[in-house]
């Protein structure tokens, strides 16, 4: 009964309205801005990914570094929470499930969730504030309690974000992590539980510097592995992109009946595609603001931009070099999914390292996103219960890595996605209430219609 229970409120948190919702703001937040992320594609390219070519910015990052966090460690952290096993098992499932035109809606979740990360980085850098020693500290339970003046709200976002941190940024990801050493290096799951709790002690030990220093590190270097590797699958098979493309558009539209006589092929399509999008982007969900808000640069325009980066970084690159490589290698029809379906892909041209490849891939990508999350739950129990329980925090979340390696985990999962909706409906629910605010700002610098002059080019 409890777990018809579960899947029934999962159903209904994870269901076409939420869905639908978090579409329906990204449309708003993009047609009201002018379709910034694309009308200004230049100067966010430039404000962001584009100033580590000018050597003032990269000294003035470094100083800020030093100080506190920096907007690109603050980016690199945010985007090591997002990416975790979504971009490799993700969308795998998502086109085994929902076929090729699953990544066309994968696409479209992205283009219009980029305005919507903008909306919540600038509502999260205008409501931060200090805590008792001195750093920032921002996110949805902040511009809920004060921008809505909804504590409730602001609550239940915060207890569902520590649920969400020990469940799906933790747990799972951890027994992502413990699979896939045993699959490639026939390490046993104690062994990667028992590594893996200490290694993730020692750098949450550390506070925010230490994680973002990490980040900082990591995810430029996983990004690149995992990218080389895939560009190497596609062009060996690039003879079959034209019919690959063919595909993902054809069945992105195609509302013909599924097999056993199912849901329309489509709806799947749709549902898989805009579902693993925002669970591998995060936008919508209110995560990213909550680290963005802490970086020394308080800037929420230039945060935005960071955050539509981070979105076309994890979406438009990451999910679609993966699904690339599944469907010109042509395995998609091979029964597999998951893990499985990846590994089968890359193995069409590494043969066992393929294995391997994605082996290594899933536990870089798991364990920055393990790393990462430790953060946004910690400050939702500051918000909560002020500092005195956060080394008990991170106790447990040490002890929840080593435990996530030896469990079964099918009830968590579902919990865990649970978790991850109920963070998104009043973070919505914000978004929705206080735009006006994120439009305002964006006056202020010329970035839509009105306002005085921007110091932005």
């Amino acid at each position: 009964m409890l777990e018809q229970i579960g899947d029934w409120v999962n159903r209904l948190v994870w269901g076409p309205a939420t869905l639908g919702a978090l579409l329906l703001i990204g449309i708003y937040y993009t047609a009201r801005s002018r379709f910034f992320p694309f009308r200004r594609l230049r100067l966010w390219w430039k404000e962001t990914a584009g100033s580590f070519f000018r050597k003032p910015e990269r000294a003035a990052a470094a100083e800020t570094g030093r100080k506190g966090i920096s907007s690109f460690q603050a980016m690199t952290a945010a985007l090591a929470g997002a990416m975790g096993t979504g971009n490799i098992v993700g969308v795998a499932a998502a086109l085994a499930i929902g076929g090729p035109g699953a990544i066309f809606w994968m696409w479209v979740a992205a283009l219009f969730g980029m305005m919507t990360i903008f909306g919540e980085n600038v509502l999260g850098c205008r409501y931060r504030q200090k805590n008792k020693k001195g750093e920032w500290v921002g996110g949805p339970m902040y511009y809920l309690s004060k921008g809505l003046r909804s504590r409730f709200l602001a609550g239940l976002f915060s207890v569902a974000c520590i649920f969400s941190s020990f469940g799906m940024g933790n747990m799972t990801q951890a027994n992502s992590i413990a699979g896939a050493m045993e699959a490639g290096f026939s390490v046993p799951h104690w062994a990667t539980g028992t590594a893996l709790a200490l290694l993730v002690g020692v750098i949450i030990l550390g506070g925010l510097k230490r994680i973002a220093g990490f980040t900082e590190k990591i995810v430029p270097f996983m990004s690149v592995f995992y990218l080389i590797g895939c560009l190497v699958v596609i062009v060996v098979h690039g003879g079959r992109l034209p019919q690959v493309f063919e595909a993902v558009f054809h069945e992105a539209f195609q509302f013909k009946a599924a097999a056993g006589g199912g849901a329309g092929f489509a709806s799947a399509a749709v549902i898989q595609g805009i579902s693993k999008g925002t669970f591998s982007n995060e936008a919508g969900l209110g995560s990213a603001p909550i680290i963005y808000a802490a970086a020394e640069e308080g800037d929420g325009i230039k945060q935005g931009m960071w955050g539509i980066f981070q979105v076309f970084a994890d979406t438009i690159v990451g999910c679609t070099v993966t699904a690339l490589c599944i469907l010109a290698s042509g395995v998609l029809d091979s029964g597999l999914t998951g893990v499985a379906l990846s590994t089968q892909a890359f193995s069409s041209v590494f043969g066992k390292m393929g294995g391997v490849f994605v082996a290594v891939s899933i536990v870089m990508f798991a364990f920055a996103t393990l790393v990462s999350w430790s953060y946004y739950g910690e400050k939702s129990l500051e918000y909560l219960a002020g500092e005195r329980l956060i080394p008990i925090y991170r106790f447990l979340y040490a002890v929840c890595a080593a435990l996530g390696c030896m469990l079964s985990l099918d009830s968590v999962w579902k919990a865990a996605d649970t978790f991850n909706g109920l963070m998104a409906i009043p973070n919505m629910i914000a978004l929705a209430l206080l735009s006006r605010e994120v439009f305002e700002e964006m006056k202020k610098h010329r970035l839509v219609k009105g306002g005085a002059k921007s110091s932005l080019p």
